[in-house]
């Protein structure tokens, strides 16, 4: 495998889907599958791999590194921030209501109470988002209000909170009347974390985009690619892992290709196009 200069340190992070309550699955995730990377030769091109997930580095500096050998990202930061940057080697496929063959969407939810039944009935309300760069937070509910919009602002506010989880928190305690939720953040939270969710009904979906991917630098060649996507059917069929999968609802991983992930951009065109070129 032709490889970026190789460091005593390779640089993973798979922080998109960590919460604490996931913590212990997700570095038993790490363990097999760093067992399958190692044996398919991986450090030979990129050094050695941690053998603890870093969670105190925040995942754009891991993604940014060179020295990166695998990460996970957004869709949309990926066909922006990370363009010409980073590429797709698979995309994990979740067992949730709002998933779907590697393509998945956000649910829009509000207060369990809130008499709202549509998203037309947020007009003038107060919206959460997790950040201005996130696919399932901000631009799928960009794409969903555009067409209610009529070219003004919709909500009285949008403030940011900086995850998903912490939007669901902001809508359970009335600092802000609605957000869109990761599909894959809400069912796991529905499984792991109930009492995160009980405070609030689901009342829509987003439109749906190829979910989260994950990533290496476009420098890695296709040879140490494929070894990574052998690595992780290694990691589909390894017993050691199957509650950690379980946890997660991990049952397999898609190829997406990396154009695919242009539907995100082309949300963002119709929202311009339709005078609503920032979520507000």
């Amino acid at each position: 495998m032709t490889a970026l200069p190789a460091s005593a340190d390779a640089v993973v992070t798979l922080g998109m889907y960590d919460p604490p309550y996931l913590h212990a699955a997700q570095d038993q995730l790490w363990a097999a599958l760093r067992r399958a990377l190692v044996a398919e030769g991986v450090e030979d091109s990129v050094g050695h791999l941690p053998i603890a997930l870093d969670r105190d580095r925040t995942i754009g500096d891991a993604l940014a590194d060179p020295r990166l050998a695998l990460g996970h990202t957004c869709g949309y930061p990926l066909r922006t921030l990370y363009a010409g940057r980073l590429k797709p080697v698979a995309t994990p496929v979740y067992a949730s209501p709002f998933a779907r063959d590697g393509w998945h969407c956000s649910a829009i939810v509000v207060r369990a109470e809130d008499p709202a039944r549509t998203l037309a009935d947020l007009r003038g309300r107060v919206a959460a988002i997790n950040g201005r760069d996130s696919n399932t937070g901000m631009n799928l509910f960009r794409a969903t209000v555009a067409p209610l919009a009529e070219g003004r602002p919709f909500f009285a506010r949008v403030i940011e909170t900086g995850g998903h989880l912490i939007s669901l928190a902001a809508v359970t305690e009335g600092r802000a009347d609605v957000a869109t939720i990761d599909g894959v953040t809400f069912a796991l939270a529905a499984r792991h974390a109930p009492e995160r969710v009980a405070g609030v009904k689901v009342i829509g979906e987003t439109p749906a985009t190829p979910a989260l991917p994950l990533v290496v630098p476009v420098e890695r060649s296709e040879a140490y690619v494929a070894a990574v996507r052998r690595a992780l059917e290694a990691l589909l069929a390894d017993e050691s892992a199957a509650p950690a999968r379980a946890a997660f609802g991990l049952t397999g991983f898609a190829h997406i290709a990396e154009a695919e992930y242009d539907r995100v951009l082309e949300l963002e065109r119709a929202a311009v196009a339709a005078g609503y070129p920032t979520l507000a």
